[in-house]
């Protein structure tokens, strides 16, 4: 059976103002998207599954789905503010969903398969899907077994700002041991610097990172279901705290639960943190399909 691929797409970009998941960066209109679902097909995913949300489904199927139509099946599930396990209720002045490990459980009913999950707006690059491809497709019928692609630091940067990235430690043998999530992190004056609590400090070169490029089994929705009822059982009144994938996945590391093997990638991310950031990208697809690397348009 071949692995799906879940994509997060119900944020709305607020650094970037706009939907930016629907924004046409390619050289006939593409969105990142886009590029992410053909570099998935051509290495071997067989489905797509969209998390987003609601209020702008129409548009979504409209201008992304219709798309892809005879190429994959795809389905799409919705996050929202009160997609809630029983017993819990948001504070009624809440205005923004629970994060990314929320968004990840909405695919508990459409996805049974082993998967992986990346974010809409970023550029991951083919190497980045055949080396989850083919890990997942030995996965069927197993668990405890994830899977990450961790980035060189330096493949990662935007010219525009600080980026936030999880900062990942390994072991020997290429295993997950903690990811830490870093804020501000850029290059000034020649040096890699993050700020913490408001103050620069070093950052360490060629870092391996996370991106939010996961490869899971479907036991996954079952341990992350337990730990957002932990999240929420004490933090379900607040207005901001958000339930993330790399939570989970510590937790489970540290209590011995599961093994994440780090699957190191040489592509160059990109993507549109800033609104700075957008015609760098579109320079970048348009070189890329010079190359011969993508066709155009894709679909």
């Amino acid at each position: 059976m071949k692995p799906t691929l879940f994509i997060l797409a119900a944020g709305m970009g607020s650094r970037y103002g706009g939907l930016k998941q629907l924004d046409g960066l390619g050289p006939n209109g593409e969105t990142i998207m886009d590029y992410s679902v053909y570099d998935a097909l051509r290495a071997g995913f067989g489905k797509i599954v969209f998390v987003i949300r609601k209020d702008f489904e129409k548009d979504f199927r409209e201008k992304i789905i219709s798309k892809y139509e005879g190429h994959v099946p795809v389905e799409v599930v919705f996050q929202s503010l009160d997609a809630l396990p029983e017993g819990f209720t948001p504070d009624p002045e809440r205005t923004k969903p629970w994060g990314t490990g929320q968004a990840v459980l909405m695919g508990k009913d459409a996805i049974k398969e082993p998967f992986a999950v990346i974010n809409a707006d970023d550029y991951y690059g083919p190497e980045s899907f055949k080396l989850l491809a083919d890990a997942l497709k030995d996965m069927e019928g197993k668990k405890n077994e994830y899977f990450m692609v961790g980035f060189n630091i330096e493949n990662t940067l935007s010219e525009n700002g600080g980026v936030s990235r999880g900062l990942c430690t390994v072991d020997a043998d290429g295993y997950l041991t903690d990811v830490t999530e870093c804020h501000g992190i850029e290059r000034k004056d020649g040096k890699l610097i993050q700020v913490v609590e408001g103050k620069e400090t070093d950052f360490p070169e060629n870092a391996n990172v996370s991106m939010n490029l996961w490869g899971f089994t479907p036991d996954y929705f079952d341990y992350s279901e337990k730990a957002f009822v932990d999240f929420l059982s004490k933090h379900s009144k607040e207005l901001k705290s958000e339930f993330y994938i790399p939570t989970v996945v510590n937790d489970l590391i540290k209590a011995g639960t599961i093994r994440l093997k780090v699957l190191e990638t040489p592509s160059k991310w990109f993507g549109v943190t800033y609104a700075a950031d957008r015609q760098a990208t579109v320079d970048m697809f348009r070189k890329l399909t010079d190359e011969g690397v993508y066709p155009s348009p894709l679909f």
